[in-house]
């Protein structure tokens, strides 16, 4: 992680989008964000193997597994309330992305136990299905 010349993939123009976070306009934000996410993970990879990838035009999403560790030591996903399915989709000028948005629960280490509001109860009637 923290490959500055990541941002070369970029149009000057290029947004970018990540829950939680919000947008980043141009290479010079999506570079902030990179290194934001960067001071809370220590370690990501991909199981590019399992990818689903789709394209149609200038679009292709990816559809995969992460795993990491945080700068906490939280090992990631835990397999009860962090899954690490992430989905992006990708929009290109030529080579070059113009658009990327990102889709999956930023919460690697876990810590909003609660989840979505009605959650932990739905979990607790499935389990005594």
């Amino acid at each position: 992680m923290g490959d500055p010349s990541v941002t070369d993939l970029f149009t000057p123009d290029a947004v970018m989008f990540y829950p939680k976070f919000g947008y980043a306009r141009g290479p010079a934000q999506i570079a902030v964000f990179a290194r934001g996410l960067a001071r809370g993970i220590a370690e990501l990879g991909h199981e590019i193997d399992g990818f689903t990838v789709l394209s149609s035009g200038d679009h292709v999403i990816v559809e995969g597994v992460e795993r990491g560790t945080t700068t906490s030591g939280v090992t990631f996903p835990d397999g009860e309330s962090t899954y690490g399915l992430f989905c992006n989709v990708f929009e290109f000028e030529g080579e070059l992305i113009t658009r990327l948005h990102i889709y999956v629960d930023p919460d690697f280490a876990a810590t909003d136990e609660d989840g979505v509001a009605w959650g932990r109860s739905v979990r607790e009637d499935i389990a005594n299905l």
